[in-house]
């Protein structure tokens, strides 16, 4: 099977330092392994785009030298395909009633997790009307290999519970959509950052539901501050410029020569390594 990769930022800021650790990666490891390398613009949330951040993303890649392959599939299009999804799995969604305080009030807690405690489960209490679509779980543990993180098992129901399909603001939520556009791309391979290691059963289990591939995952430790915060544009991360490859690369495990942009780019698609990569969900990194 040809190996496609793909790289889908939201479009809520720039392209930061962690954020290209993540494109990096992703790229890095498709052209390693001589495979197409995809962007997708994942705006789905609308309230959450920055108009213009989009464009601004692909204008920071190209001047990076990460180069896509094929035209950038946006999200914001594609929720017919989307519905289509939502009626193969209708046999195993239910709709819910709950409110954004109810859940708060009536979530279970699990390592500092909330866990859907399934209340709408069996029907919605009398005098209230739906608000989301919810998929049902199973008890048995989703297990994967992951190809830095090692084995991974979850079970979804017991640390997740039954999770959203269709927000209550008519919004279809990311774990739907990122499975049915990783199927619909052909995609092989995601390489991503470890604090979407979490999603993968989720996703694995709708992959299963609706009859599609399941790819290869690989997740790459997450960029934090010395404070031990995610780099992102929360924390206050600038945007990533050429000069951050070196330091991306280096805290991807790869020993950096001194060479200019383009032809560090060339030695690191040869020299890329995936046993190099830390084998861990999060680790510091020095932003200048």
């Amino acid at each position: 099977m040809d190996y496609v990769g793909r790289f889908a930022p939201s479009p809520t800021g720039p392209l930061h330092l962690g954020s290209l650790v993540a494109a990096l990666a992703s790229w890095l490891d498709a052209r390693s392994a001589g495979g197409r390398w995809l962007v997708r613009i994942e705006d789905l949330d609308a309230p959450r785009a920055i108009p213009g951040a989009d464009n601004l993303i692909l204008s920071q890649l190209g001047d990076l030298g990460l180069e896509w392959d094929g035209p950038v599939v946006r999200q914001s299009l594609r929720s017919n395909f989307y519905q289509e999804a939502l009626e193969k799995l209708r046999p195993h969604t239910y709709p819910c009633a709950c409110t954004r305080r109810e859940l708060e009030d009536s979530a279970l807690a699990l390592d500092g997790a909330r866990v859907y405690p399934g209340t709408c489960r069996a029907g919605i209490a009398p005098g209230k009307s739906p608000r989301a679509l919810r998929v049902r779980t199973g008890a048995k543990p989703i297990r994967f290999t992951d190809r830095v993180q090692g084995e991974i098992a979850q079970s979804v129901e017991a640390e997740v519970g039954d999770f959203v399909l269709k927000r209550a603001d008519g919004l279809f939520a990311y774990q739907l959509a990122v499975v049915v556009d990783d199927a619909a791309q052909g995609v092989t391979d995601v390489v991503r950052g470890a604090d979407l290691l979490d999603s993968t059963a989720r996703q694995i289990w709708l992959q299963r539901l609706l009859g599609v591939a399941t790819p290869r995952y690989l997740h790459v430790p997450v960029a934090v501050n010395p404070a031990g915060e995610k780099i992102s544009k929360q924390t206050g991360a600038r945007a990533a410029r050429v000069a951050d490859l070196p330091l991306a690369l280096s805290f991807l495990g790869l020993a950096v020569p001194d060479l200019a942009a383009a032809e560090l780019l060339q030695w690191a698609i040869g020299s890329w390594n995936v046993e190099r990569i830390p084998r861990r969900r999060a680790r510091p990194i020095d932003s200048p």
